[in-house]
Parts: C-alpha cells; structure tokens; sequence
C-alpha cells in the first residue's frame, strides 16, 4: 500500500491516543526491530518498521535528539484505521 492510498491522522488527534512507542523484538524474526505504539489501554494501535522509520525521519540511532524525532515522525503518520481497533 502506498502512503498516497494512507490516510493519516491529524497530529493533535494522533497525540491524544498515543501513550507510548515501544521499540521491540519482531516475534517472527528476532534479528528485526519494530515500534509498537501504543494507545491508553494499553493495546497495540499499530507498529512501524524500526529501519523503514529511521530511514524516513532521517535519523542515525547515535542522534540525541532520535527518540524526539522518531516520536514526531511516528505521530504525524498515524493511519486513520487506528481508530477502527
């Protein structure tokens, strides 16, 4: 899917849902990295690609400011279908 065919949440509405990104293990490949963002509740609302994320914010891990960036990036792409789970 491309992000032309993605809709994507408005920055504000995306903020007030999300409680925390998560940088976890993918369960089928361990070599993988993945951020699970998470909703109050406590539930998965959805999970980026950790390199695919790097790549598109434009970030280096060894950055300091990488964990604001990557937040940032996360939340101004935020597909709508969250809304759905």
């Amino acid at each position: 899917m491309s992000e032309d065919s993605i809709r994507f949440l408005p920055f504000d509405e995306a903020t007030r849902l999300v409680s925390a990104i998560q940088e976890e293990e993918d369960i089928d490949d361990p070599e993988h990295r993945i951020l699970t963002v998470y909703g109050h509740q406590d539930t998965a609302l959805c999970w980026f690609d950790f390199d695919e994320v790097m790549r598109d914010a434009g970030v280096e891990k060894s950055d300091p400011a990488a964990k604001e960036k990557v937040t940032d990036y996360i939340l101004h792409h935020l597909p709508d279908w969250v809304l759905e789970s």
